[in-house]
């Protein structure tokens, strides 16, 4: 029997299925949208996690200047968040260049602290990592790649002594191509050893592929919840969908999904600042019960959230 590996989370947010998708839609989204958020024109593609019996996070806002900026929020159920009115101001190390902007972030948790990944102006969108412990200071540790990369995320413990990070190489653009790679570093600082993960294979993802939220470790192997893109005659159709990867070398895929787990079909999704969007970022997991919560963005306008479990997606892939 398949199992989720980690801690269980008896508050995660959850409603049960009105059916047998393999992922269903929260009820009561969009869960968070500019009207909410001071200063905001859209809030969307976030990280949540588990923090002080409730939940934290790092917010993409984009002002009413349509700048991107990061933000700190919380909250205590996971569905109503108050987030900060002014973006995360970063401790940045002698000599580093402040980000010109920052979007896409995600938040892993390993070891005693929480790291940030996100999309970072650096001469062009590149991958920046920071860190925090309590979600009020935040320090800037590199710029970890060069430019041009979009999608990092971070495996949420070692792996054969090193961390790893999975991320798509791109261009100073909108990326009209993408395939997801590995690499490895022994300092966060460092990194190489790149591996190949997986290109696009079926018509709903034929353009571009791209991490979502952090590797979930199951039993069976890593699971990546990932984002696929179609070139349709209207422009960009973002679906996503899921994979496995191996627990030792996890630039080794398991299986995939031939079908999305997720399209956009719902209004907040077909409209907003880029049409057609359904965009993972995070993931909460419940190992008691296998259930898992999915936050993403829709229409690069609103933040959502669906639902699934561990046997549902795992039986969805090929």
């Amino acid at each position: 029997m398949a199992r989720l590996i980690g801690p269980p989370l008896s508050n995660i947010p959850w409603q049960e299925p009105d059916g047998d998708e393999p992922v269903w839609r929260y009820a009561n989204n969009p869960i968070i949208t500019a009207a909410q958020v001071r200063g905001a024109n859209s809030v969307f593609n976030s990280a949540v996690v588990p923090f002080g019996g409730g939940f934290t996070g790092v917010f993409r806002v984009d002002d009413k200047r349509r700048e991107m900026t990061l933000r700190a929020g919380c909250s205590a159920d996971g569905l109503s968040f108050s987030i900060d009115d002014s973006e995360i101001q970063w401790d940045i190390p002698p000599g580093m260049e402040p980000p010109s902007y920052g979007y896409d972030p995600r938040v892993t948790s390993l070891e005693d602290r929480f790291l940030i990944s996100f999309c970072s102006g650096f001469h062009g969108p590149t991958i920046a990592l920071g860190e925090t412990r309590d979600f009020k200071h935040f320090k800037l540790i590199e710029n970890i790649t060069l430019p041009y990369n979009r999608n990092g995320v971070i495996f949420p413990r070692l792996i054969n002594g090193r961390y790893m990070m999975l991320s798509r190489p791109s261009d100073r653009g909108h990326t009209p191509f993408g395939d997801i790679f590995l690499s490895q570093s022994e300092d966060l600082i460092h990194w190489g050893r790149h591996r190949f993960v997986m290109k696009p294979e079926q018509p709903w993802e034929s353009t571009k592929v791209g991490a979502g939220p952090v590797p979930i470790e199951t039993s069976e192997g890593w699971l990546l919840i990932y984002h696929g893109v179609l070139t349709s005659c209207s422009g960009y159709v973002y679906h996503f969908g899921a994979a496995l990867l191996d627990l030792e070398e996890p630039w080794r895929v398991i299986r995939r999904s031939a079908e999305y787990l997720l399209a956009p079909h719902e209004l907040y999704e077909r409209t907003g600042d880029v049409p057609n969007v359904v965009f993972p970022c995070a993931a909460l997991t419940d190992s008691a019960t296998g259930r898992i919560a999915v936050y993403y963005g829709a229409g690069d306008s609103v933040t959502a959230l669906c639902f699934t479990t561990l046997d549902r997606l795992l039986a969805s892939l090929r």
